[in-house]
């Protein structure tokens, strides 16, 4: 007895242990009256002890059972016929436990039985777990009848417990899971939740008013002729379309209306190239007018390079039955998924500014294939900060247009799990699974994920599994890779000819109605095609609307800041609760913080940068900053959030506390991810123009991890489609021997994805001597200072223009405690601003602006740290015939200040010392725009500039301690004589 009970799963083994106490006149299975059952479990429900143990036992299953998470499947423990040969009250009792688990495997199992596939290629017509033999059960007991815990699929809006035949729970359970939706939900932890989603799933009343299905068949109409129009006017071009998926158009906008309903203003909708034109026309209804000239190549979306027409976005206030919803489809690269953190981050930004700390104003929703969800590490990180405190939404749903290939690769070499919506459940999101050939069913899923989403503020997934008529474009033969897939979808008919011909069966509709429905959106069409000349674009479309006549009329040259200002704002960013312990190595850091400030010299970087932020803030001016311990900071040198060393998780951040009336101030450390989190940051600086967004890496090597988002929406972003940002990247750069992976932040990357003209001296330089016009007219900067003070105006030099454009800023590692890297404050107050290059600062050897001094045989020119290295060696050696200029700001190119500082040098030779390799760093960009710079010099024409560095190397720094001080030996030598 006891070795087949160890045989059962645990469920099972705890309900069979109660059996010791039966008797005979008070059993289980005296209980033949439903009324009877019900009583006696209101009673259990008042005092468990009232009722006898067996009931109690089969109570619990109830509460414990059906209604409980299931978290192993039932394929992994033996079958119940394992139990053969109990008889009397065990064998009753047993029967009625087998049907409560197989009532549990329908609804944790009963996806892999339903109606998919709109292809009937992946059909599976019988599952273990779900037959009659496996619960040791044959045909003829299909009649009998078993009292069960009253789900809404057995018993409707019944309570407490109902008595079924079994044949009856069969097709109740199939009809609730096993239908044209396959549901994935028990893995769900929380009772709660799974209890609300079986609510709704098993609720078999869903259906549509005439009126509702009316709607969809012109939805599906709008989609299918949007298509085929496409298709037959433009037969060369790709166009991604969405035949095979028509559904998604009918079932998208089933979901806005009803998000809306429950008080959703703004969706912010990412999604990849499949089907994109559609959802832009007939979801976000940008004008076909504009779709036929983007196809005709007339237009393009701005003055930049533009992008193909699959990859533009637009906004949109749309009225949703009188209410206006903003909606927004944002602009993506070809790289799959890469918008996801990018539409993450705005809709958080777009809480942020809306105060909408309870996130139901603002809905991110996302579009996905089924290759690139399974196959993209950017969906796990993306999906990775939905419960995070900083970056959490309230809920995204996801949408999976599952075409079942991708490209050219089958589902089963293309992932490792059943579904490639598996990545969701590491959240604990629900899952619809739907057959696309299914409007009604497709709509019902929808509308479910856009309740779930406002009631409970969690991730929803909905499998869209169609498929896809054409190749992966209009131009790809599929063919040649899926012979017997698109054999079938050659013979398949259209979503449009299956739902139509349902309707007009029902009765709804006529042939003839439909004809004319169709006939009437051809007309509208082929019109747009004839009149497209006489419209007009509104550019304004591809730009969020805060983004609109914001531009400001007072601003100066100067970012310095009152000195009163800075000062209570150094008291203040240093102080804490008086109940508050602080670490006491901590408290010293604060002191000597605050006191430099005060007494007005030897500000460090983290003081800087502090000033810097605090001032924004004290303008009202929103600052964020995020990335992996950016609280404390890699090297202890920030500190914004303290941390109580007595009293667990209290905390508190000083800059949120400067003055009443100040913005908001967040800083938060993230998780391990540079890829989603600084496209998370990049979406977030999209949303609005007065805001200081500002992402840092652990070290500036691990940049590589985000490289698509910095190269496919950084760098060209704007160029491509319009948008600006602000956003600035945090870079810790320096040689300090600490080895490969962390020296360099690769500036060699980022420079040359500048897009400034290398021979190329602007014209804007001569009268502008701030070089502003000159950075408007290029896609980012690249800076990479030596003090505190253009570290502090850098930051606000961002935000002090009628333009964004990204900063990219190698930060220092050792100069943050370097005695002589330290600023004044008065080089932060009154009228000073960056300094995009800094002279000598040796007196005896350069007097300043207006003298020359021939004596001088070399300029060497330099940026960042290395610039300290050179002074402490040309110091410790009495060099006197050799000048430094730094060049704080890179990119773009300060052509004006580097030839104008080598000409108080007539006699010197120009050259370049970096601490990189020679083929990284600043060198190959700086090299052909110092001679582009010497070319406008008086004593420097024609000169070629000589460089100081380590050699080549396919590694960015050695791991030799020995090695690294030998090269500054050498480099800095060859700098100085």
């Amino acid at each position: 007895m006891w070795r087949q009970l160890r045989q059962l799963p645990q469920l099972s083994r705890r309900l069979l242990h109660t059996r010791r106490g039966l008797r005979s006149d008070q059993t289980f299975v005296t209980g033949t009256s439903s009324a009877y059952i019900e009583s006696l479990y209101e009673q259990w429900k008042a005092d468990p002890k009232s009722v006898h143990g067996s009931w109690a036992a089969f109570f619990n299953l109830d509460d414990n059972g059906a209604s409980e998470p299931y978290v192993r499947p039932s394929t992994l423990g033996a079958p119940l016929s394992a139990l053969q040969g109990l008889s009397g009250v065990d064998q009753v009792l047993q029967e009625h436990v087998r049907v409560n688990r197989l009532i549990r495997n329908f609804q944790t199992r009963g996806h892999r039985l339903a109606n998919l596939d709109p292809l009937g290629i992946d059909v599976r017509s019988s599952l273990p777990e779900l037959s009659l033999d496996f619960y040791g059960f044959i045909d003829s007991d299909l009649d009998r009848t078993f009292t069960v815990p009253a789900t809404p699929a057995l018993a409707g809006r019944s309570t407490g417990f109902v008595t079924l035949t079994l044949r009856e729970i069969i097709e109740r359970m199939k009809a609730a899971y096993c239908g044209n939706i396959g549901w994935e939900y028990m893995f769900i932890q929380d009772k709660a939740l799974c209890s609300w989603l079986r609510e709704h799933i098993e609720d078999l009343s869903f259906s549509l008013t005439p009126e509702e299905k009316r709607v969809v068949l012109a939805d599906l109409i709008q989609a299918e002729s949007f298509e085929s129009t496409l298709n037959l006017k433009f037969q060369t071009d790709k166009r991604f379309g969405l035949e095979g998926a028509e559904s998604l158009i009918p079932g998208l906008k089933a979901l806005i209306r009803k998000t809306s309903e429950l008080g959703t203003e703004s969706v912010i909708i990412g999604m990849a190239h499949r089907g994109r034109l559609n959802v832009l026309h007939n979801v976000i209804y940008k004008r076909m007018e504009v779709i036929f000239k983007e196809f005709k190549g007339i237009v393009g979306t701005h003055d930049g390079s533009g992008d193909v027409k699959y990859h533009v976005g637009m906004n949109n206030n749309i009225n949703i039955d009188g209410r206006s919803l903003y909606a927004s489809l944002m602009a993506n690269p070809s790289h799959l998924e890469a918008v996801n953190p990018v539409v993450l981050g705005r809709v958080r930004a777009m809480q942020t500014f809306a105060a909408d700390e309870d996130r139901k104003k603002v809905l991110g929703l996302l579009v996905h294939g089924d290759g690139a969800l399974a196959g993209q590490g950017v969906c796990f990180e993306s999906m990775g900060m939905t419960a995070l405190r900083d970056f959490c939404t309230g809920g995204t749903i996801h949408v999976v247009i599952n075409n079942q290939v991708a490209f050219t690769t089958d589902p089963r070499h293309s992932r490792s799990s059943d579904y490639c919506t598996d990545i969701a459940k590491f959240v604990e999101a629900p899952i619809f699974h739907v057959n696309a050939d299914k409007p009604v069913d497709v709509i019902r899923c929808f509308k479910l994920a856009a309740a779930w989403q406002k009631e409970h503020g969690r991730d929803v997934v909905i499998d869209l599994v169609g498929y896809r008529r054409n190749g992966h474009n209009e131009m790809d033969q599929p063919r040649y890779t899926q012979p017997i897939m698109y054999s079938r979808i050659a013979k398949h008919p259209k979503i449009l000819t299956l739902y139509r011909k349902a309707l007009e069966k029902e009765g709804l509709v006529t042939e003839d109605e439909v004809e004319n429905m169709v006939n009437q959106r051809q007309e509208e069409l082929n019109k747009a095609f004839e009149n497209l000349d006489n419209h007009e674009i509104d550019r304004s479309e591809y730009l969020p609307l805060t983004w609109k006549n914001w531009t400001r009329d007072d601003l100066t040259p100067y970012t310095g800041v009152s000195e009163d200002i800075l000062k209570e704002i150094a008291v203040k960013g240093c102080e804490y609760p008086s109940d508050f312990t602080v670490l006491s190595t901590l408290k010293g850091i604060l002191s000597r913080r605050q006191d430099s400030v005060l007494k007005g010299e030897g500000i460090d970087w983290a003081t800087a940068e502090m000033l810097a932020f605090g001032s924004l803030l004290w303008e009202q001016i929103h600052v964020r900053l995020s990335g992996q311990d950016v609280e404390r900071g890699t090297f202890s040198q920030r500190h914004h959030v303290l941390h109580d060393q007595e009293v667990y998780m209290r905390r508190h951040t000083p800059l949120t506390a400067l003055r009443e009336g100040q913005a908001q101030y967040t800083v938060c450390n993230s998780h391990l991810s540079e890829f989603a989190v600084l496209g998370f940051e990049l979406g977030y600086s999209l949303q609005a123009p007065n805001q200081l967004v500002l992402w840092e890496a652990q070290f500036g090597d691990f940049a590589n991890g985000a490289s698509i988002i910095i190269d496919n929406f950084l760098a060209s972003g704007e160029v491509k489609w319009g948008p600006q940002t602000g956003l600035v990247v945090l870079l810790p750069h320096g040689y300090e021997g600490m080895g490969p992976e962390h020296s360099s932040c690769r500036l060699e990357r980022f420079l040359q994805l500048s897009g400034d003209d290398e021979q190329d001296y602007p014209e804007s330089l001569l009268h502008d001597p701030t070089g502003e016009l000159q950075i408007k007219n290029t896609n980012w900067q690249v800076a990479n200072c030596t003090t505190p003070a253009n570290y502090f105006h850098v930051l606000r030099r961002q935000l002090n223009r009628n333009f964004r454009k990204p900063l990219v800023i190698a930060t220092p590692k050792s100069l943050l405690r370097l005695k002589e890297a330290t600023s004044t404050l008065a080089e932060m107050t009154g009228q000073t601003a960056f300094q995009r290059v800094l002279g000598e600062t040796d007196r005896s050897l350069w007097a300043g602006e207006g003298s020359q001094n021939p004596d001088i045989k070399r300029v060497v020119f330099c940026s960042g740290k290395v610039y300290y290295e050179l002074a402490e060696a040309r110091s410790k050696e009495e060099v006197k015939d050799v000048v430094f200029c730094r060049v704080e700001q890179i990119s773009p190119f300060p052509f004006d200040l580097v030839h104008k500082f080598a000409d108080h040098f007539p006699n010197a030779e120009i050259t370049w010392c970096q601490e990189e390799p020679k083929n990284m760093g600043a060198w190959s960009y700086v090299r052909p725009r110092l001679e582009t710079a010497l070319s406008k010099s008086e004593h420097h024409a024609g000169k070629r500039p000589r460089y100081a560095g380590r050699a080549p190397s396919a590694a960015t720094a050695t791991g030799d301690k020995n090695t690294h001080k030998r090269e500054i030996a050498a480099f800095l030598r060859a700098a100085l004589h």
